[in-house]
């Protein structure tokens, strides 16, 4: 299997989506976590209910939860719903030396917030857009500076806001594409990518944190050293 579980009980099931693989495919012939878990979870306790919480792009690594139950569904389902689970994300982005004043700020190790307006285009791609586009919804994050070197930094980020490819469109616009993203890398952070041998998407989901099902106590989840740059 593929998937790495992290923890589960008689609720949840906490389990790191490594990079290329989908969530949930919808071709037959095509892996995913959902697929996988499901036969584990017959094999393992001849039941195969698996809720869907939250997802990531199936180039992104990184913690999932997954519900075994309906009602630890709807719990969980909830504290999506009204923003109160956090996710924590690591970027291993590209830095030009022609930065702006402006973008030089986001490097200072202080938290900063990026508030965008982003539009979902036909050929699963989005965009910055204006607010009054139709069809554009706000997007927002907190990053902070974690690691900085030569041409290279580590960003640690708080979204707040689930939109299509938000972090990776988000920090591109800002002046710091992904490494490892072709979608919406630089020709720079290419090549850069190329150089440093890097064959995925530079971005992880490294922490959840969200109140329990059954204690109603908040738990939190935690990996690191799972991006090509961090090793």
């Amino acid at each position: 299997m593929k998937t790495e579980i992290l923890a589960q009980d008689k609720d949840i099931l906490v389990c790191f989506k490594p990079a290329g693989l989908a969530v949930q495919s919808g071709r037959a012939s095509e892996p995913d976590m959902v697929s996988e878990l499901k036969n584990y979870r017959m094999k393992q306790e001849k039941s195969s209910y698996l809720g869907v919480i939250h997802r990531l792009d199936q180039p992104v690594s990184g913690v999932l939860v997954f519900a075994k139950n309906e009602k630890a569904a709807a719990f969980l389902s909830k504290q999506i719903t009204d923003g109160e689970m956090e996710k924590i994300y690591h970027a291993g982005v590209y830095v030009t030396e022609t930065l702006s004043e402006e973008a030089r700020e986001l490097l200072d190790g202080n938290w900063h917030e990026l508030k965008d307006y982003l539009l979902k285009e036909p050929g699963n791609t989005s965009r910055i857009a204006k607010r009054e586009e139709s069809g554009a919804k706000k997007a927002v994050l907190r990053s902070r500076c974690i690691k900085k070197e030569r041409c290279f930094a580590l960003f640690e980020i708080k979204l707040f806001t689930g939109r299509h490819h938000q972090i990776r469109v988000q920090l591109s616009h800002a002046g710091f594409p992904i490494l490892g993203d072709a979608r919406y890398g630089s020709r720079e952070s290419r090549e850069e990518s190329l150089n440093r041998r890097i064959r995925n998407i530079q971005l992880c989901a490294v922490k959840l944190s969200f109140l329990h099902p059954a204690s109603k106590e908040k738990v939190s989840y935690e990996i690191h050293g799972k991006m090509e740059c961090e090793k």
